[in-house]
């Protein structure tokens, strides 16, 4: 088994029965697990519903460590669409050149930098800082803001110890309420400034609901973004032949960052909330009870995908749902894919290969199943071209 292979561990439920039952905090969720389903229920918002108390969507459950409701994740149409119609165009931007000559900047200092040295652990000196500084690309805030964010750590609500770290929640908070009031001050063309000046419905938005879409565009693509990378590197590593083939054959680029995306599935499974009794896969679903749909194992799913298991650069036909599916897909999926395509492109003009020293997997564990979505640690070295 290659150090950067990630098994499947949901084939057998999804075959036999499509469906698993899970403990979070003791409320329960029954787990989706065929492609067709997670689909279906994801654009059944009216019967599996974004919108309960906040925090109850997330798997694990954040309803003990906030009670703002992420926006417009948290939030079901006709309210949903609105929001989104509001936050899109700045979420767009990452398609302009100039934010794409700036991240590429970014990348390029980043492995010219770790080029330099005998080793790195890239979950940490790579992969974190890649994100935390392309972050204030997206904030449109000082580069130097980076430093803040990468010592927040991997994740914004969880620790290595604590799944659930109310400590680390309130200094993300603190952090957006007084960056809040600072825009109120003095204006800027950051995106708090924006959200401060807008209209929502013919008024101005409250405090908690910018607070809202803050915390969402903090927390939605933190350790999905550091999970990607990271995993990127690793099959590199793992796969110097890849590297080669990227570097030969740019016109694959976009099919491969599709299938990285699609194999790795940096966020495993989101919830929802049932407003009627139903069912799915012939399992009855109680009003007021949680579901997940289960990314990861759709996007394994042998109906749907020749050769599931396997990373295929060039794969033809990939209707993966790793950015999710129907009105609630992941709002930062454009600055998600630049990051990606702009990495491919600076290893392949900047690095001849990656070596693999020695790694920690990150496993989640989730009922019977044992996921592997990425590392504690990997030590990697970046040989140079």
């Amino acid at each position: 088994m290659k150090h950067s292979e990630h098994q499947d561990p949901f084939e057998k439920a999804r075959r036999e029965t499509g469906h698993s039952e899970i403990d979070d905090q003791n409320d329960p969720v029954t787990m989706v697990l065929r492609h067709k389903d997670v689909r279906k229920c994801a654009h059944a918002w009216s019967t599996f519903s974004s919108e309960d108390k906040p925090g109850r969507i997330v798997v694990p459950s954040e309803v003990g460590i906030r009670t703002d409701r992420q926006i417009p994740f948290e939030v079901d149409p006709p309210n949903h669409g609105d929001y989104r119609s509001l936050v899109e165009p700045w979420f767009k931007r990452p398609l302009e050149s100039d934010y794409q000559d700036k991240l590429k900047a970014q990348i390029s200092q980043l492995v010219d930098d770790v080029s330099q040295l005998d080793s790195i652990e890239a979950v940490n000196a790579f992969s974190l800082r890649l994100q935390s500084r392309a972050l204030t690309l997206l904030f449109n805030v000082p580069y130097e803001e980076s430093e803040i964010f990468v010592s927040w750590g991997t994740h914004v609500f969880r620790s290595e110890d604590d799944p659930l770290d109310s400590g680390k929640a309130q200094a993300l908070y603190h952090y957006i309420d007084d960056k809040i009031a600072e825009a109120e001050k003095a204006p800027g063309k950051d995106l708090i400034s924006m959200l401060l000046s807008a209209e929502f419905q013919g008024r101005k938005l409250t405090k908690d609901e910018i607070k809202g879409v803050i915390i969402l565009t903090f927390a939605g693509g933190r350790d999905t973004v550091i999970n990607m990378v990271t995993n990127t590197l690793a099959y590199l590593a793992d796969n110097p032949k890849a590297l080669t083939r990227l570097r030969e054959e740019p016109e694959i680029h976009n099919k491969a960052i599709e299938e990285l995306i699609r194999y790795f599935s940096p966020l495993t499974h989101m919830g929802r909330v049932a407003k009627k009794d139903t069912e799915v896969c012939g399992k009855p679903i109680a009003e007021d009870s949680r579901i997940s749909l289960c990314w990861a194992s759709a996007n394994r799913d042998e109906k749907v995908f020749e050769n599931p298991n396997e990373v295929v650069l060039d794969r033809k036909i990939n209707p993966h749902v790793s950015f999710g599916f129907g009105q609630h897909n992941c709002l930062g999926a454009t600055h998600a894919r630049q990051i990606m395509h702009i990495l491919l492109r600076v290893l392949v003009e900047k690095v001849e290969k990656i070596e693999h020293i020695n790694q920690k997997d990150h496993v989640e564990h989730w009922g019977e199943f044992d996921r592997k979505v990425g590392y504690h640690s990997i030590e990697l070295k970046f040989h140079p071209r």
